[in-house]
C-alpha cells in the first residue's frame, strides 16, 4: 500500500483530481421489476449448502402474493413436504455434494412421488439434480433423480454467463406458453446430453441474439440453467 501511495503521489495530480470531483445529481427512477407469480400456494423450497442460490426479491414477492415458503434439505435426505403443492429446486453447488445427493434415497424417491401429482421446477444446480447424472471435475459420474433425461459434467468446464430473455415453449409453473421472462445464466457445467424431453424455453442474450432452445420439461417437471429474475 505504501508503494502504491508513493506511485500515486509521484505520477498523479491529486490536487487536480480532488478539484475536479463534483457531486452527482441522482434522478430517482422506478426500476421495480414485474414480479413472477408464485408457483404454488405452498412452495417446498430446497435449502441447504447444495441449494443456496435464490433471489430474495423472488421469495419476498411470493410471500407478498400470499404464498408460504416451506424449506427442506435434500442433503439431510429430506423429501419435499407433503403439504406443499409445488417444489422449487434453486441453484447452488450440487457438484460439491454429489456423493451425498446420490445416496439420498428418501429425497429422490420423495421427489419422484411429489412429481406424480404436483409441479417441480429446477434452476441451474436444481436443473442438474433433476437430470440422470452429474459428472464431477474428476470425471466421476453420480446418479441423480432422473426426472429429466439430460446429463451434465464439470470434467470439461465452460463458463456460461450473461443476461437472458426466455420465452416459455409450453405452460409451466413460471407462466403460460409464450410468456417472456428475464433472468441470467451463470454456470461452468456442460450439458453432455440433452435427453429426449421437450425444451423448456427459447433463449436470447442481452442484445436479443437467439441462443436456441434450453432446458427440459416432462409432465409436471421442468428445469433450466436459466435463473428467473422477473417477468418481462
Amino acid at each position: 500500500m505504501a508503494r502504491l501511495a508513493a506511485m500515486a503521489e509521484r505520477h498523479l495530480d491529486l490536487d487536480a483530481i480532488v478539484a475536479s470531483a463534483v457531486l452527482l445529481t441522482i434522478t430517482p427512477t422506478d426500476h421495480r421489476a414485474t414480479p413472477v407469480p408464485p408457483p404454488g400456494q405452498r412452495i417446498a423450497l430446497a435449502h441447504d449448502q447444495a441449494f443456496s442460490f435464490v433471489y430474495p426479491h423472488l421469495l419476498a414477492a411470493w410471500r407478498k402474493a400470499g404464498a408460504e415458503i416451506i424449506p427442506f434439505s435434500p442433503l439431510a435426505d429430506e423429501a419435499p413436504p407433503e403439504r406443499a403443492d409445488s417444489c422449487w429446486l434453486p441453484g447452488g453447488y450440487p457438484e460439491l455434494h454429489a456423493d451425498t445427493l446420490a445416496a439420498s434415497r428418501r429425497f429422490s424417491e420423495g421427489l419422484r412421488h411429489f412429481a406424480e401429482t404436483r409441479p417441480v421446477h429446477g434452476e441451474c444446480g436444481g436443473y442438474m439434480v433433476l437430470g440422470t447424472s452429474i459428472e464431477d471435475a474428476a470425471g466421476k459420474r453420480h446418479a441423480m433423480t432422473g426426472l429429466l433425461g439430460h446429463t451434465t459434467s464439470f470434467a470439461k468446464r465452460k463458463l456460461h454467463l450473461g443476461y437472458r430473455t426466455a420465452q416459455l415453449l409450453s405452460d409451466s409453473v413460471l407462466g403460460q406458453r409464450g410468456a417472456t421472462l428475464r433472468g441470467h445464466e451463470f454456470h461452468y457445467a456442460s450439458l453432455t446430453s440433452t435427453g429426449n424431453d421437450a425444451p423448456f424455453a427459447e433463449l436470447a442474450d442481452a442484445e436479443g441474439r437467439a441462443l436456441g432452445n434450453a432446458g427440459g420439461q416432462r409432465d409436471r417437471v421442468s428445469g433450466t440453467f436459466f435463473h428467473t429474475i422477473a417477468a418481462a
